[in-house]
């Protein structure tokens, strides 16, 4: 009886001492992520580089800046969500496409719940001549958008502990009329998929002035999903409050809203471009040079641990409150 009693003594001791050291794994892999600033910078570089000449939705341009993202995603093992990474669809006569990748849940039971988070990687192509340049490179709108996508879809296939789902979109068409994240968003509507939150990244380039914490989100009080990610980020406010953005009905102006408008769960956009902080919006000075890549992986770096904490609850905490 004493050596029954000794080796469930010694086995509930293995159990515990297991549970321990997974919970200081997970602790101090989400504490040891160091997104690099030399990798962000140069993805920025040439994603808002001339050759790409302001990435117009249908031209050579955002060609070269989808087979960048794809090779990223391929490097990675991201697959693509479809047949082939581009969801194609038309705008007028013009052919347009979305680049779609998927890391799979890792969860029987969560693996067909999704996460979606995506930007826009298309800019105007050529704006107002300023000393003879007319090429809108979108540094800030939105290869830094783009940049964050691909840095969150690196460090979340790195860790690979992800229960649900994740998709990550770089849609085109949003400076036509959001016209490339509605017609993904109405496509995975008809397919049933159960998607428990969009995320969006626009313009977090550069960092936000006398804030207490580092970007705002889009309707901020349409769910509680700054209050979770802050929860979830170890009590970092990470996510805040901005006025000027319900003020400018920015929630209804980014590619978050078409998901909003489909599923009708937390579709929201994260961005750090507050109105003062820069002056480059729609401008050909909206270059790679002028924005602060070590402010961007720090943002990408916080980000981290909320969605991937996101990605793992056993329940979907995160509501729409209105």
């Amino acid at each position: 009886m004493r050596k029954h009693t000794s080796l469930s003594r010694i086995a509930v001791f293995t159990i515990m001492l297991f549970l321990v050291q997974v919970g200081f794994a997970q602790s101090t892999l989400d504490r040891s992520i160091e997104v690099s600033v030399t990798e962000v910078q140069e993805d920025l570089n040439y994603l808002s580089s001339d050759e790409l000449a302001g990435r117009n939705t249908g031209t050579e341009g955002i060609e070269k800046a989808a087979v960048y993202i794809e090779k990223h995603f391929s490097d990675l093992g991201i697959k693509p969500y479809f047949e082939t990474y581009r969801d194609n669809y038309t705008i007028g006569e013009k052919k347009a496409f979305n680049v779609v990748g998927l890391l799979k849940g890792t969860d029987e039971d969560l693996k067909d719940e999704y996460i979606l988070i995506g930007a826009h990687y298309d800019h105007i192509g050529n704006g107002k001549e300023v000393d003879g340049d007319v090429i809108a490179n979108g540094a800030n709108d939105n290869a830094a958008g783009t940049v964050g996508v691909m840095h969150l879809a690196k460090h979340l296939a790195e860790i690979g502990a992800n229960k649900r789902s994740v998709i990550f979109a770089l849609f085109s068409g949003e400076e036509m009329g959001l016209k490339g994240s509605e017609h993904l968003a109405g496509k995975l509507k008809m397919e049933g998929v159960d998607l428990y939150t969009m995320i969006n990244l626009e313009m977090i380039g550069v960092p936000m002035k006398a804030k207490d914490y580092q970007a705002y989100i889009t309707g901020f009080e349409r769910s509680n999903l700054a209050e979770k990610f802050n929860e979830y980020s170890a009590g970092d406010k990470v996510l805040g409050f901005l006025p000027q953005a319900g003020q400018m009905n920015l929630f209804k102006r980014s590619d978050n809203y078409p998901f909003y408008k489909e599923f009708k769960v937390p579709s929201q956009t994260i961005c750090t471009f507050d109105f003062s902080n820069y002056p480059y919006y729609h401008h050909v000075d909206d270059e790679a040079e002028f924005l602060d890549a070590g402010h961007m992986a720090s943002l990408i770096e916080n980000l981290i641990p909320g969605l991937h904490k996101m990605s793992n609850t056993a329940e979907k905490e995160i509501k729409m409150t209105e």
